[in-house]
């Protein structure tokens, strides 16, 4: 069965906490971070009520959220799964694990699986570039990653 999306967040909601914000220099980031906070994702319904109250386009909001890619415009599953896909993890056989993963999942990069447990997304570059392949399973990393432990995150997370 799909996970429930989460209900809409209230308009009015929306405008309190963008308002809350706007007393800080540069609010654009700080506003982005607490609709994450707030909602999980950024609704696209608050673009147009950021653009507005900062007096900017909402290309340029959407610009700064396609830039940094921890902002979502989508709510993600209940686990988030990040694999590494910087050179040092690719070396040692992260493509070809990514690609399986994808393969299981049944989904693409920044998807869901159909029953809403994990969303799989690249990051590029955890830091554990002596123990690649590597990952974030929500905020837990897991180094020297391997199928049996992919298997293992994704038994653990519900997919």
């Amino acid at each position: 069965m799909p996970a429930q999306q989460p209900a809409t967040p209230d308009r009015g909601d929306i405008r309190d906490l963008i308002e809350s914000h706007l007393h800080l220099e540069g609010p654009l980031l700080p506003i982005l971070h607490a609709m994450m906070e707030a909602y999980g994702y950024v609704p696209d319904e608050a673009l147009l009520d950021i653009a507005d109250a900062l007096n900017i386009s909402r290309a340029e909001v959407h610009g700064v959220m396609s830039f940094y890619h921890d902002f979502r415009t989508i709510p993600a599953g209940r686990h988030v799964v990040k694999i590494c896909r910087a050179e040092a993890c690719k070396s040692v056989g992260a493509d070809a694990l990514a690609e399986n993963a994808l393969a299981k999942l049944g989904t693409v990069w920044h998807g869901t699986t159909p029953n809403g447990a994990v969303t799989i997304e690249p990051v590029y570059c955890l830091g554990l570039c002596a123990n690649g392949p590597a990952a974030m399973v929500d905020d837990r990393i897991v180094a020297g990653l391997d199928e049996a432990k992919l298997d293992a995150v994704f038994k653990e997370a519900g997919a």
